[in-house]
């Protein structure tokens, strides 16, 4: 029998059979696949493995399977088929060991509003059985480490949006977890309060070598933190890498305009098929997307076109690459366009 205290001075995989374990990865997920009653598939055979000390990123619309795969890895939910494992342990037949590792930070608060923040803290430290000499320590310390000193003694109901979302990073770390999983974790927040988070993360793996899985649909964030990201759209990873080398694999520049009213989308197609240069052009609604390996050049001629179709153009930005383009690219889709899709 191995002490959780045994368990985080473990080399990974070593909790397995020689045979399966997942080696020199904090996080390995073998061909997931969740399917819920009434034969909803939220994940359809998603692999991914993560190494140590690295912020990854999961990045996809709403309803793309991100926070079902975070169920799973944090044993809240169990896989149809498929199987995971975090820091060597089977997320299925060993969750406890997993639970000891783990710190997770959901969607939705699981602050107590009517508890002070470090009345919050302790019980959460108290609920990891954190020793009491230890916890006092550790909840100062955090208290600290997110600015909530002063306001420590204070309910959290008093508090605003940015400073409980603090809190509930605190209350993942509390216990000192190896891997931390944090989903959605800067919805809602203005963008200060953001930024101060993403600081705050990068500082966790800069400092103290935790292992992040972060969820996300802002693409922003995940070009900011992670070292690689994949992109997940219904329930399948179409593409993973680093942020530069999945927009290096772009080439050229993004080219796009706003039509003053949506037109004929055969119209717009066909004048921008004969500009030299111009490819992957796609028309949705009032906006048209294509690229070029030199914009400058292929923009001017892609609006006279427009003009010659009596189509008006109300604004033209050219741009390298983006994580947009990215999933335009491998979904066949834009991201916000695939919230809304799956938001209906």
């Amino acid at each position: 029998m191995i002490s959780y205290q045994e368990s985080r001075l473990m080399p990974i995989s070593l909790a397995l059979p020689a045979k399966d374990r997942p080696v020199h990865a904090a996080i390995v997920a073998q061909d997931l696949v969740k399917t819920y009653k009434g034969g909803v598939r939220a994940l359809d055979g998603l692999s991914l493995s993560i190494e140590p000390g690295t912020i990854f990123g999961l990045l996809g619309p709403n309803g793309a399977g991100k926070s079902t795969t975070v169920k799973i890895l944090t044993t809240l939910t169990r896989q149809t088929s498929g199987a995971a494992y975090v820091i060597g342990f089977d997320v299925a037949r060993q969750p406890e060991r997993v639970r000891h590792a783990i710190g997770c930070v959901a969607q939705g608060s699981s602050l107590d509003p009517e508890l002070t923040g470090r009345e919050n803290l302790t019980l959460q430290g108290q609920l990891h059985g954190v020793n009491r000499g230890e916890l006092r320590r550790r909840v100062s310390e955090l208290l600290d480490r997110f600015g909530l000193d002063t306001a420590a003694n204070r309910l959290v109901r008093t508090y605003s949006g940015g400073m409980q979302r603090k809190l509930d990073v605190a209350l993942g770390l509390v216990h000192r977890p190896q891997v931390l999983f944090l989903d959605e974790p800067t919805t809602g927040l203005d963008p200060e309060a953001r930024a101060e988070m993403w600081a705050q993360i990068s500082r966790l793996v800069a400092e103290d070598g935790v292992t992040i899985l972060l969820t996300t649909h802002y693409l922003e964030e995940a070009d900011k933190l992670a070292k690689r990201l994949a992109i997940v759209d219904r329930g399948r990873i179409v593409i993973e890498g680093s942020p530069e080398e999945l927009k290096a694999g772009l080439r050229g520049d993004t080219i796009q305009m706003e039509l003053e009213a949506p037109a004929n989308q055969e119209l717009v197609q066909g004048a921008l098929n004969a500009v030299e240069g111009l490819r992957e052009i796609t028309v949705e609604g009032k906006v048209v997307r294509a690229r070029a390996d030199r914009g400058a050049a292929a923009a001017p001629a892609a609006l006279a076109r427009l003009e010659a179709g009596d189509v008006r153009v109300a604004s033209v930005t050219i741009a390298r690459p983006s994580l947009d383009d990215v999933y335009l690219r491998c979904a066949g889709r834009v991201f916000i366009e695939a919230d809304k899709e799956n938001a209906a």
